[in-house]
């Protein structure tokens, strides 16, 4: 009985050990190949899978998740003959396990020579100012090209992205230079714009000034002559009805009139330019004197029974005078 307990506990321990050979375990984020006498035949998923001890293996254990690849340095040629380096990353996830791990040998090699040979064909292709302004267009065409040469690969390249684009020293100075005169012109043509518009700004302000002075003074001559005319009319208006007082024998018209006449008269000739020193009898006793005479003249052209102006007064009907 002895020996069949140690038999029986020997096969029990190796059922166990022969157990746990086939028990897999696979993390998540992982995908495991399973090969059966070197072939390939399943891909484990994440969690506890089996397989048939001893016949079963595990192969390739592939990554699931997204990884960066950085691409490192190189010189480009671009087509004028420039000569930079240029440095990018690149973004990548493996979709079928299986694909990834017996399409390509090293897969991360394959990618990343793949990637480095586009970039230089890409920039190689383009000129250097269309690389320094276009670098969207180069990573759009750089992920065009690599995600279809990798997708026999089972991956998918997510993104790719040029990092630095590095110039020779001479060509950034020449590049500074150039930029230096092109910003200069552009000052110049600004400060050349700037003094043309406000000499149109200043010829305009003077136009409209002389327009609105032409304007004023054709206002004011027309306002003038319409004063001259009203007080054409009220002369005129005035004489006709001094004229029809004369003609009807009264004297009190003429002696206004005649005396508004010497009043506006001596103004004149007080205000005029021409005369330095002007000694006339300005009293009013002298001017109702003048008036009295004048009255005396018109009696004696309307007769006698006309009024008289006596010491520049008009007598009244009732005056025994």
């Amino acid at each position: 009985m002895l020996g069949f307990d140690i038999v029986a506990i020997v096969v029990v321990v190796l059922f166990i050990l022969i157990l746990l050979a086939g028990i897999k375990t696979v993390p998540q984020g992982y995908n495991f190949t399973v090969e059966r006498f070197g072939a390939y035949t399943r891909t484990l998923k994440p969690g506890l899978s089996l397989i048939v001890p001893f016949i079963d293996r595990i192969g390739a254990r592939m990554i699931m998740m997204e990884q960066v690849l950085d691409v490192p340095s190189q010189e480009v040629i671009t087509r004028d003959n420039a000569t930079i380096t240029s440095d990018g990353v690149a973004f990548y996830q493996v979709m079928n396990a299986a694909d990834a791990a017996y399409e390509v040998s090293n897969l991360e090699l394959a990618l990343l020579n793949l990637t480095m040979t586009n970039i230089r064909t890409v920039m190689g292709s383009m000129d250097l100012d269309e690389l320094l302004s276009n670098r969207d267009e180069i990573n759009s065409r750089l992920l065009h090209v690599v995600d279809a040469a990798a997708a026999p690969w089972g991956v998918k390249i997510s993104r790719i992205e040029i990092k630095d684009i590095n110039p020779p020293r001479d060509l950034v100075d020449a590049m500074g230079r150039q930029m230096k005169a092109e910003r200069e012109k552009r000052a110049a043509i600004l400060e050349a714009e700037g003094a043309r518009q406000s000499e149109i700004l200043r010829a305009e302000g003077e136009k409209q000034s002389l327009i609105l002075e032409a304007e004023g003074a054709r206002q004011a001559a027309f306002l003038e002559a319409e004063a001259r005319e009203r007080t054409g009319e009220a002369d005129a208006k005035a004489t006709e009805m001094v004229s029809k007082a004369i003609a009807e024998g009264n004297m009190q018209a003429i002696n206004y009139f005649i005396a508004k006449q010497y009043v506006e008269t001596l103004g004149e000739v007080i205000k005029s330019p021409n005369q330095k020193v002007l000694m006339l009898p300005i009293e009013a006793t002298s001017i109702l004197g003048a008036l009295g005479g004048i009255g005396e003249i018109s009696k004696e052209v309307f007769g006698k029974d006309a009024p008289a102006i006596r010491g520049g007064r008009v007598p009244d009907s009732g005056d025994n005078r």
